[in-house]
């Protein structure tokens, strides 16, 4: 059987909500709403593919990426040619980086290295709604890590299933809410009381 590709996208699905990664990647699910509209706002100059010099660096947008290794691809936001290496940045509407942020950020870093065949030690996720760049470490725990989501992405897509709904403080901010229905699917017995509902006989009134 052929391997299976990621998305590096799907990376940061799976980190926040494995079942939002499966609707997304599986059942071909997206909806917006006022989160992802600032996510697309906010990448608007990062996804217009437009090479700039910046303080003396070539910073390109936009850039596509690829590994054969890990069965990889996807696109970097911003990718800075600076002397010591490629560093790439990751744009989040957010006012603060999260772990599945710099997971993507650091499949991005893998994907430089072997396609330039350079090590990326570090990167950046710049959060939009504070304006303010943080600095990523790559280093060996985080790289572990993101192998280990790369596969259990891929694990997924090959399962063509949908993980239990987690019905916990992530949902009411995920743009899937009412195609996962969390607080239905995540609570067996409620759920039960709606199928049982849904698959009743209809009395049908006598005529005589």
């Amino acid at each position: 059987m052929d391997r299976l590709e990621v998305l590096i996208s799907a990376i940061e699905h799976y980190a926040y909500c494995p079942r939002q990664c499966a609707l997304i990647h599986v059942e071909q699910t997206f909806d917006e709403n006022l989160f992802t509209m600032r996510g697309r706002l906010a990448h608007e100059r990062a996804d217009s593919g437009e090479t700039t010099t910046e303080d003396g660096v070539r910073v390109l947008r936009s850039v596509p990426l690829w590994s054969e290794t890990l069965g990889l691809r996807g696109r970097a936001d911003v990718v800075e040619l600076r002397p010591e290496g490629p560093y790439p940045v990751e744009y989040k509407s957010g006012g603060r980086r999260t772990r599945p942020a710099e997971l993507q950020l650091c499949a991005q870093a893998l994907c430089l290295e072997e396609m330039l065949g350079v090590e990326v030690p570090r990167g950046a996720v710049y959060l939009v709604r504070t304006r303010r760049r943080e600095e990523v470490t790559l280093d060996a725990e985080l790289r572990a890590e993101t192998r280990e989501a790369i596969q259990a992405v891929r694990r997924t897509l090959y399962a063509q299933q949908l993980p239990e709904a987690p019905n916990d403080a992530r949902c009411p901010k995920c743009s899937l809410i009412n195609a996962c229905l969390p607080s239905v699917v995540g609570e067996p017995f409620r759920l039960r009381g709606l199928q049982g509902a849904l698959f009743r006989p209809v009395q049908v009134a006598s005529d005589v």
